[in-house]
Parts: structure tokens; C-alpha cells; sequence
């Protein structure tokens, strides 16, 4: 069979489902060899945009997922995507075309070293230099891609081997067992906490798997120790759940942070350091920090860790619960969480203080409470990156895993509206909302052709401030409320989004966010919502999370 044959058999032996991607001349061999393959093949309309999808996609099935491009600027522009998936640990195989191998070493039309570009950016890069390679190369990029800690691989397939002859047959995938915890730490993680005066627990991006999150529970409610998540951690255990003392990551005057400031032994849980930099909540030094993750915890003058568990997440916090329960089952909880009631309180009422606000432009928390009280449980919220990202990174609790997607690690404008195709595809069952500002959805707009074209229920929430507004209340913040000019101008977005043949429509009031709501998510295909928002709220939000305080 023809190599690129091969190629997408491996695919398929993969259990790929789809490819997200724009295709490319060096890659037409594969593209034709896709034509009798099961594996659907999604047309997007720009690069970075495929790449957002396979990320969302790889980050809710836990599957690799796929995304294609050409040589050169196909390459380049696949680059922004790719080093977001990685940071924020999402599995993505990238196939990437190349010039024939006869041309490499010359200056040669589109040729450039692009896994040399891709190394920084992804956990494996490797091009095909050989069609017998093929086999080794797919199945090595799957593996490496979905180990723990997920990530991104690169193939490059240059166009010549792609038409070579090759007899090969696809390697079969093995089930590989994650590392159990070592009893010795596990030990010592159980001493720090029955030692502890007033320990806390915080929940990062590794917390979410349904599996760790559920033993995370447990260790919760067999102690009585609180839990604060970071952006990445959302429902790793439910907002309704009292040992949950919600996000923290705004900055570091938070409510939660005080939770932080008298805690002695601190457990994280699949705490990535880029989540949110152990600086801003390690504000007094002399805390025991036990640390569990699937790697070894980051140095940092910061985050001194006392015991380091190495492990799958599931398996660590099941052996701490197991030895807890073995010495100290009769006294559990270990701890009251009463204690924390009045914190979880103060931030609960914070969260409805705006409810029935009826100003126009309209809050950001009003917004994000109208927002949650229509979406379900195991329905998904992408937010993209800007001042609205701050608010829902705050606002929007989750009671399940894995339903509020955030670009975080590498923070890329434009994610959330075509992430929200993938996370759909991923999800077809779930409602699926994409918020943005006007700033960031306008920089992959294009790809609402695609959600039409694909018949995708999606919606896509727009807040409308004509302002880079993010960058200003930054920069207000540091420069005593001087910014530079940050205005711009933007499209009617109801009349935009007809002119895609979806519908659309602009919210005039407070009280409209949640009817338009309904009419969106009962449309055949995609919508459009645009909100005017109040991002007065910004720097309101700055002043008083900088004096907070709770009587204990």
C-alpha cells in the first residue's frame, strides 16, 4: 500500500475519529488517503483554529486529539494553538506536510525547519524520513501525547515518503499502568496532615480526571479540610459542596488567599506552578507543603515541598484515604469544617450580590449568574482570554469536572469560540457556550462559517466594550489608573452573524441575557449573543478585593 495509506491506518488503529485542519499541497497524498478512511475529516478555516479544537477535544475525551496543516505558513500559524494545548496539558497529535526530502537541504520554496519551531512548544517532534518509520513514529506520537502529564506531539510527513510503497502493518497500542504512589511518601503525606493545626488543600489542573476527583472528595470528607481550586481545577469537587472554598487566582488579596496566609500544611493536588504562581498565595513562610502530582513538584524558592508523591493522582490520594482511614477512622472528620463557613459564605453572597442588578450596560456578574443558573451540570463554558476570563475565572463555579475550559497556561486570545466545535464534537449531548470579549472572538471569527457548515449547536457569547479591556484594567492597576489608548470599533454582531446564516441578536437589557439564552441554544445551528458589558466592575472588583478581611 501507498505509505500515506499507512499513514491513516495507524490513525484509525489510534481510534482517531477526526482531524481538524486545513490541508495543503505537501499533504495531498494523505488527504486522498483520508477519502476512504471512517475518520471525518473537519475543514477549518484557519490553522490556529484546528488546533484550539483538537486541544478541547483532547482535553474532554482524554484522547489525542488531531489536528493538520501544510508546510510553511501552515505550520507557523498551527504554532499559537499548539503551545497552549501544551501548557495547559491537553493531548494533541499535529500532522504536519513537508517538501519532498529531495529539497531539505537547500533553500527551497515553503521550506523551513519546522520541528526544530514545534521542539519548544510540544512534549515530541519528529518528522518521517523514511516510510518504514511510519508505524514507530504514529504510535510513539500517541503515547508520548496521552502519558501523563498530557500534551502536544508533532509528525511531519514530507510529501515523497507519503507516496512511497510500504507493506507495514500498524503497531498495536498497549494499555500502559500509570505508577502507584510509594507507600514511604504516602506515609509521610498522612503524618504532615494528622499533625496539621489548620491545613488547607488546593486543587489544580491534574484534579480533574474523575477518578482523582472522587478520591479527592473523599479525602475531604473524611478530614473536614477545605479545598480552593485554581482556574484549571473547577469541579474537581462541586461548588455546592461545603468543603469547596472555590477559585482562587485573581490576583492574590482574594478572599480564599486568607485561608492560605494562616494554613500550616498545604496539599496540592495536580497543581501545575504556571495555574498560578505559589508566590501569590505562599504569602508566609514556614508551611509544609505536600505535593502530588504525576511529576516531581517545580523548584521554587516559593514552593518548598516537604513530601513530593510521584504518582497517578487517583491512586496517591486512594492510598492517603486508605491509611488515614487505618489510624484514624474513629475521630474522622480530623477537622471542622465549620471553621471555614463563614469564608465559603462571604464569597457565596459575593457570587449573588448581583443577581437582580438591573444596570445596562450589564455587570459581569450579573452576566455570569444568569449564565450559571441556565447552564446544567455537566454542560460546558469556554472562556476565552480578556477581562471577561477574570470574572468567570471567579464567578463561574462548577459542580462537575471538566465543564468550564479555560486557556490559562499560555493564555491565547481566540480560543474559546473554536475550541467550543471541538468540545461539541467531544460532547454532543452537553449544551456548549463559548464567552469571549469583542477583542478575542474577533481574531478567529472566521471559523463560525465552520460551526454553520458543521450544523453545531454551539453559542457564542460576546461581551461588547469596544476595548482591549483586560490590558486596561492591567494597566491601570500598575500606573494609577492611566492606560493607553485601547479603543476600537466593531462590526453589528447580530447583522454579522446573519450574514454567516446563523442567527444572532444584541441584548438590551439586564433582563435579557437568559432569554436570549433560550432562543440560542433552540436554533438548529450555531448563534450569537452579544452582551454590552459594564467593565466599570473592573476596577471596583480591583479596589475591594485589596482590603479583604474575615473574623474567624
Amino acid at each position: 500500500m501507498k505509505a500515506s495509506d499507512l499513514f491513516v491506518k495507524c490513525l484509525e488503529n489510534e481510534g482517531v475519529e477526526r482531524i481538524f485542519g486545513v490541508p495543503g499541497e505537501e499533504n495531498a497524498d494523505m488527504m486522498i488517503s483520508l477519502l476512504d478512511s471512517p475518520i471525518e475529516f473537519v475543514l477549518c478555516r484557519h490553522e490556529q483554529s484546528a488546533a484550539f479544537m483538537a486541544d478541547t477535544y483532547g482535553r474532554l475525551t482524554g484522547k489525542a486529539g488531531v489536528c493538520l496543516a501544510t508546510l510553511g505558513p501552515g505550520a507557523t500559524n498551527l504554532v499559537t494553538g499548539l503551545a497552549d494545548a501544551n501548557m495547559d496539558r491537553a493531548p494533541v497529535v499535529a500532522i504536519i506536510g513537508q517538501g519532498s526530502t529531495k529539497r531539505l537541504h537547500k533553500e527551497s520554496h515553503q521550506n523551513m525547519d519546522s520541528i526544530a519551531m514545534m521542539e519548544p512548544i510540544s512534549k515530541w517532534a519528529q518528522s518521517i524520513y523514511a516510510a518504514e518509520n511510519i508505524t514507530e513514529v504514529v504510535r510513539k506520537a500517541f503515547k508520548i501525547a496521552e502519558a501523563e502529564k498530557p500534551g502536544v506531539t508533532v509528525i511531519e510527513l514530507p510529501e515523497d515518503i507519503a507516496k512511497k510503497e510500504i507493506g507495514d502493518l500498524p503497531i498495536t497500542p498497549a494499555v500502559v499502568r500509570r505508577p502507584a504512589a510509594d507507600h514511604k511518601a504516602v506515609v509521610a503525606a498522612v503524618d504532615a496532615i494528622m499533625g496539621a493545626k489548620n491545613p488547607i488543600i488546593l486543587a489544580g489542573n491534574g484534579a480533574i480526571r474523575k477518578r482523582a476527583a472522587t478520591q479527592l472528595q473523599r479525602l475531604a470528607h473524611n478530614t473536614g479540610i477545605g479545598v480552593v481550586n485554581t482556574f484549571m481545577g473547577k469541579g474537581a469537587l462541586p461548588m455546592t459542596d461545603e468543603h469547596c472554598l472555590y477559585t482562587m487566582g485573581l490576583g492574590s488579596g482574594d478572599y480564599n488567599n486568607l485561608a492560605f496566609d494562616d494554613a500550616d500544611v498545604v496539599i496540592t493536588v495536580g497543581y501545575d506552578l504556571v495555574e498560578y504562581s505559589p508566590d501569590a498565595w505562599n504569602r508566609k513562610p514556614g508551611k509544609t507543603i505536600v505535593h502530588m502530582d504525576f511529576q516531581p513538584a517545580e523548584v521554587d524558592k516559593d514552593f518548598q515541598v516537604a513530601v513530593d508523591i510521584v504518582s497517578d493522582l487517583a491512586d496517591a490520594l486512594w492510598q492517603i484515604n486508605e491509611e488515614l482511614e487505618k489510624r484514624a477512622k474513629d475521630k474522622f472528620p480530623l477537622f471542622d469544617i465549620s471553621s471555614r463557613k463563614k469564608l465559603r459564605d462571604i464569597m457565596t453572597k459575593d457570587f449573588e450580590a448581583e443577581k437582580d442588578d438591573t444596570g445596562f450596560p450589564v455587570k459581569p456578574q450579573k452576566i455570569l449568574w444568569d449564565v450559571r443558573q441556565f447552564m446544567g451540570p455537566n454542560d460546558i463554558v469556554l472562556s476565552d482570554v480578556g477581562a471577561h476570563k477574570m470574572w468567570i475565572s471567579r464567578y463561574y463555579q462548577c459542580i462537575e469536572p471538566n465543564t468550564c475550559l479555560i486557556s490559562n497556561g499560555f493564555c491565547t486570545m481566540g480560543f474559546a469560540m473554536p475550541g467550543a466545535i471541538g468540545a461539541k464534537y467531544a460532547c454532543p449531548d452537553s449544551k456548549v457556550l463559548s464567552i469571549s470579549g469583542d477583542a478575542g472572538f474577533m481574531m478567529n471569527v472566521q471559523e463560525l462559517e465552520t460551526a454553520v457548515r458543521m450544523k453545531q449547536n454551539i453559542v457564542n457569547m460576546v461581551w461588547v466594550d469596544g476595548e482591549y479591556g483586560l490590558i486596561k484594567w492591567k494597566q491601570q492597576n500598575g500606573f494609577n489608573g492611566k492606560h493607553s489608548d485601547l479603543a476600537f470599533t466593531n462590526p453589528d454582531f447580530t447583522m454579522l452573524a446573519n450574514s454567516f446564516g446563523m442567527w444572532g441578536t444584541t441584548v438590551e437589557s439586564a433582563d435579557g441575557v437568559t432569554p436570549a439564552l433560550e432562543e440560542a441554544f433552540a436554533q438548529d445551528g450555531p448563534a450569537l449573543i452579544a452582551v454590552p458589558v459594564d467593565y466599570a466592575e473592573n476596577m471596583k472588583l480591583t479596589d475591594r478585593l485589596g482590603n479583604v478581611s474575615v473574623a474567624m
